[in-house]
């Protein structure tokens, strides 16, 4: 069921999936443009059994001989290479009836020649996303259109050459608003910086800046806004520097330009595809060892499927062999009709052979790699209305993970189906005592992933200043022991009206069959999330996990009282809080910011950290008001309340709902749907209290032990910075004609055989165990 491109006619804008390069050719509807196979699986037939439009497209593309004399050109700007289809294909189309069934309707009849003429000249969903990935176009906003400058002035050449506020001379943005001259973000190709720019945009508002280096005398150059935190053009450019005295016919541009540098970037980013003597690595085919091609920066998404489709319970899940495929009017925005395209393309190796179209040595004895397929149509529907993945940026992997499992979840699964997401859902359970009166209070929360913290333990360095910092090894139960062990929280006691807090501890209470641990190496260094390169050891053999399990009740434990404790403190988004923990902001000042930002999400709370860095009330527990929180809830919008009643949620979780997302009715669903039976609806037995499960009202996961794992995948990524860099997989796999399993790793659509990946494993940014 391969159909992995997406045309969009010029006429009708409906979204079909289609694959032109078979034997057999595809055919694309001329009624709505569905595109299907036309071999031995013909879909487009069943799609005229389902849908009754008889007329369709036969299209089949073959690759003309080209006589390569010399490599392609490196890439040297954002800019899609001027060969075309054209200049690679041919492509022969005739037209078919399937009423009539014949292949022989006469293509310039009625108005056949508009409508194919349409369909020829429609650019596949593939090649505007590529052109998306590669070609960005800058354009003005608000803020370097409206500029308002302060009184002009002189900036002699000595003031701009250092950074205001440190030494730094390079990398500098000049604030087009007052003239301050203040440093980048290091992250940004490498070059110093401390942010200085940034700092002074958080404490001022001024909004648009410009790179000193980047300035040409023609009038280009790099121009930031902060507050659309974009890239932007400034068409009076010219006029703003002259303001402060910057003649722009005298500038000449002396560092490379933010774009220049992300291409340099994402093509320096590669895991090495050789072995220790310089041999390439051997090429794998087959069912599973299917690539999946870079549609531009989105090897967080290809890692991350991976991983995911080596499981068992996605292959059953999604794997429908020759079954025929889920009925939809509209399969593009159908996930279940994507999740089992591609499970059928990565999993039935009908595509995974080598690229024909690679141009090697005669006398080379090596393995072209597979062409990959292109994940188009999905990273399209999954990153759908979604702020970030919805671009064609760098991602998190794991923020990529979370956010597919939070749309699996809401999935209706067919009767004989399973939901695979419940594989990896286990119970949490935090237990709250109180440090004065010793009273306790469990509570079981609904998990499906563990974010750990990585310990510290930086080695001693030279006085070179130039020094990288080194650290020191530790051991993936030393970073369990960190995650499972207490800490002191400041809450008022409601049995004994203490104010000395209470000791948290944060265990086990049953384990999954599937588990993904996040290893949060990060950091925060001049308020820029900065990566730790701390090796982690993991051993392939199994690993018990037991000691991690909750432990019994203490004998003569008094229990708190039932006034809930949770109403007097913030509970902060379980997704948001781990990705700003992954980021390395402590856990205080997240929740600070969940609660400052209506626990929306995790970008705007990190905004927020950045801008109020210096309060003094950073380090402060937040303490929400329980009057005004539920008198906030009584004033939400009745339409709002009766939108999300029709949906099957209650009245107050509704309003509660509401409540926690500023009245926004998309933001409240997703609240629901991450604080399902939240502890304050929760009024069960004593051991219920607090329980934050699933409304399927059973305990998710296993209380069987030992409590055995073994390592199955890791997620790598190599950068300084999980957006920036590049992602890849390492799948344990049992390899055709073999016994034991092998290491495979998957960098997009390059499949190979890996003997030794002991060092990946220990900086590995995702772990994936399976129970044994």
């Amino acid at each position: 069921m391969l159909i992995y491109k997406l045309f969009i006619h010029p006429r009708n804008p409906k979204l079909s999936i289609v694959k032109i390069d078979d034997d057999a050719g595809l055919n694309v509807c001329l009624s709505c443009f569905n595109g299907g196979c036309a071999g031995d699986r013909n879909h487009a037939e069943l799609h005229y059994k389902r849908f009754g439009h008889p007329l369709a497209l036969n299209m089949k593309r073959s690759r003309k001989k080209v006589q390569r004399d010399e490599p392609p050109p490196k890439i040297s700007k954002l800019a899609i290479a001027a060969e075309t289809d054209e200049d690679r294909y041919d492509t022969a189309t005739y037209v078919v009836c399937y009423q009539c069934h014949s292949d022989r309707i006469d293509p310039s009849s009625g108005n056949l020649p508009d409508v194919i003429g349409g369909v020829m000249k429609a650019l596949t969903f593939s090649k505007r996303e590529e052109i998306k990935a590669w070609e960005q176009e800058f354009v003005p906003c608000e803020h370097t259109l409206c500029l308002v400058q302060q009184d002009s002035k002189r900036i002699e050449s000595q003031e701009l050459s250092q950074c205001s506020m440190c030494p730094l001379k390079e990398n500098l943005w000049l604030c087009l608003e007052c003239g301050n001259l203040g440093c980048g973000r290091s992250q940004f190709g490498g070059m110093g910086g401390n942010s200085h720019a940034l700092a002074h945009a958080d404490s001022t508002s001024h909004a648009v800046a410009v790179k000193l280096g980047s300035i040409t005398a023609d009038g280009n150059a790099d121009i930031y806004c902060y507050k659309c935190t974009e890239e932007r053009t400034d068409p009076a450019l010219a006029t703003h520097l002259a303001h402060w005295g910057v003649n722009l016919s005298g500038r000449e541009k002396t560092e490379k330009s933010l774009m220049e540098m992300q291409v340099e970037h994402n093509l320096r980013w590669e895991f090495s595809m050789t072995t220790e003597d310089g041999h390439e690595l051997t090429p794998i085919f087959g069912p599973g060892f299917t690539g999946l091609a870079n549609l531009g920066n989105s090897c967080y998404l290809s890692s991350v499927i991976q991983c995911l489709f080596s499981l068992p319970e996605f292959q059953q899940r999604y794997y429908r062999g020759g079954d025929e495929p889920p009925l939809t009017a509209k399969p593009a925005e159908d996930l279940e009709t994507q999740m089992e395209k591609l499970a059928d393309g990565i999993l039935s190796g009908r595509y995974s052979k080598p690229n024909v179209d690679v141009f090697a040595s005669p006398d080379s004895a090596e393995v072209p790699p597979q062409k990959g397929l292109l994940p188009s149509m999905f990273k399209f529907l999954v990153g759908s209305g979604h702020e970030e993945f919805s671009t064609m940026r760098q991602q998190d992997a794991f923020e990529f993970l979370l956010h597919l499992f939070k749309l699996l979840q809401r999935m209706q699964c067919p009767e004989e189906g399973k939901n695979p997401i419940e594989c990896f859902q286990f119970a949490l359970e935090q237990r709250l005592q109180c440090q004065s009166c010793r009273k306790v209070r469990y509570r079981l929360d609904e998990q499906d992933n563990v974010s750990i913290p990585v310990p510290v333990r930086r080695l001693p360095v030279s006085g070179d200043t130039t020094s990288v910092a080194q650290f020191g090894t530790v051991t993936l139960f030393e970073c369990l022991a960190a995650f499972t062990a207490s800490e002191t929280v400041e809450l008022s006691c409601p049995a004994c009206g203490s104010k000395d807090g209470f000791s948290k501890r944060s265990s086990f209470k049953t384990f999954p069959q599937e588990l993904v641990i996040n290893a949060r190496r990060f950091e925060v260094v001049n308020w820029v999330p900065t990566k730790l390169d701390i090796p982690v050891d993991v051993s392939d053999a199994p690993l018990d996990f037991t000691p991690y399990l909750s432990s019994d009740r203490e004998h003569g434990e008094e229990s708190l009282p039932d006034e809930d404790i949770s109403n007097s403190v913030f509970l902060p988004d379980h997704d948001a809080l781990d990705q700003l923990l992954a980021m390395g902001f402590p856990r205080i000042r997240c929740e600070r910011a969940l609660y400052s930002t209506g626990n929306s999400n995790a970008e705007d709370a990190m905004n927020w950290l950045f801008a109020h860095v210096d309060d003094p009330d950073i380090d402060e527990p937040v303490v929400r008001d329980q009057v005004s929180a539920g008198a906030h809830m009584d004033q939400q919008d009745p339409q709002a309340v009766a939108q999300l009643s029709e949906m099957g949620i209650d009245e107050k979780r509704a309003r509660k709902a509401l409540a926690a997302s500023d009245g926004d009715v998309n933001r409240a669903i997703d609240w629901v749907f991450s604080h399902p039976d939240d502890a304050s609806d929760s009024h069960t037995s004593e051991s219920q209290s607090g329980s934050r499960l699933g409304s399927h009202g059973r305990t998710p996961g296993s209380f069987d032990t030992p409590a055995m794992y073994q390592l199955r995948a890791i997620v790598c990524h190599k950068g300084s910075s999980v957006h920036a860099g590049h992602y890849v997989a390492f799948v344990r796999k049992v390899l055709p004609g073999e016994d034991a399993s092998s290491w495979v790793m998957f960098n997009d659509e390059k499949v190979v055989k890996v003997d030794d990946i002991q060092e990946m494993k220990k900086y590995a940014y995702l772990y994936f165990f399976s129970r044994v």
